[in-house]
């Protein structure tokens, strides 16, 4: 595989598992350096271990994507740990399948606060750190030929159209659409690319949750769930955490330099806008 991050540092916010291990391990495997921020400590630092053992600099932080400070925290310990941050990757979330005429206030915010203003506050962490980077006569002049940083949220299927039973989940993965097109055009003077990822189903344990919550709902069988909504699917398959990783490492690398504002469904072809 390329080398093409030699030289680079990551940090992933929900990279101990799931998705997230998969794109921690795309970019250590193309030489980058990578900051493991998650709530689970003792998984991010097995996956931290394992890294090392490879070969790969890779390091443990833990974050509550509820909590500003935490927030705060993981950003100023990946760069004292890792010395800067190239690529921030945000593939934290959690997801509840609750009907309409059901969902309480608790599980809203709780669902809010994680998937939408998470996303807000990491972004606003580690741009501050990228925009120290910038020199001054390029902050003064608006433009930049030089990359200075690539943030990489990540959304969802369910934030392109509304879903029954995930309104609150699909209202933050909606929002997450927007905040990074808003946030692509307040660092754009400073060639900070903020691109998005939105994935289908792909079979993690949060995915397992998804299916079960829905099936326990609707009265089917899980796994009976899980292949009628991979029936609707085009290529006819589910995604792997490969698929998602390997969209991740495009809009992290130059090939992307010209991208910024844009959500890439990596779904099968299930949503086609």
């Amino acid at each position: 595989m390329d080398e093409r991050f030699v030289g680079k540092c990551a940090l992933v916010a929900g990279g101990a598992q799931g998705i997230g291990r998969g794109v921690v391990q795309r970019l250590a495997d193309e030489g980058a350096e990578v900051a493991i921020a998650d709530l689970d400590i003792e998984r991010a630092r097995q996956a931290a271990e394992e890294l090392e053992a490879a070969g790969c600099r890779a390091v443990a932080v833990q974050v509550d994507l509820a909590d500003i400070h935490s927030i705060e925290n993981m950003v100023g310990e990946a760069v004292h740990r890792l010395r800067q941050i190239d690529f921030f990757v945000n593939t934290a979330g959690i997801v509840h399948n609750t009907p309409f005429l059901e969902v309480t206030e608790e599980e809203w915010d709780r669902v809010v606060d994680i998937n939408q203003r998470g996303a807000l506050f990491c972004m606003k962490a580690v741009s501050r750190h990228m925009l120290e980077r910038v020199p001054e006569e390029v902050k003064a002049r608006g433009r930049s030929a030089t990359s200075y940083g690539k943030i990489v949220n990540f959304s969802s299927i369910s934030g392109r159209r509304g879903r029954p039973l995930q309104v609150h989940y699909a209202s933050a993965k909606a929002a997450v659409i927007s905040l990074t097109q808003s946030v692509a055009l307040a660092l754009a003077p400073y060639n900070i690319n903020v691109n998005a990822v939105s994935p289908g189903p792909v079979r993690t344990r949060m995915w397992d949750i998804n299916v079960a919550e829905k099936g326990r709902i609707l009265g089917r069988n899980a796994e009976q769930e899980a292949e009628q909504f991979i029936d609707q699917i085009p290529l006819k398959r589910a995604g792997t955490a490969e698929d998602m990783a390997a969209a991740v490492a495009f809009l992290c690398s130059a090939d992307s330099d010209f991208i910024t504002g844009q959500t890439l469904n990596v779904d099968g072809g299930f949503e086609m806008n």
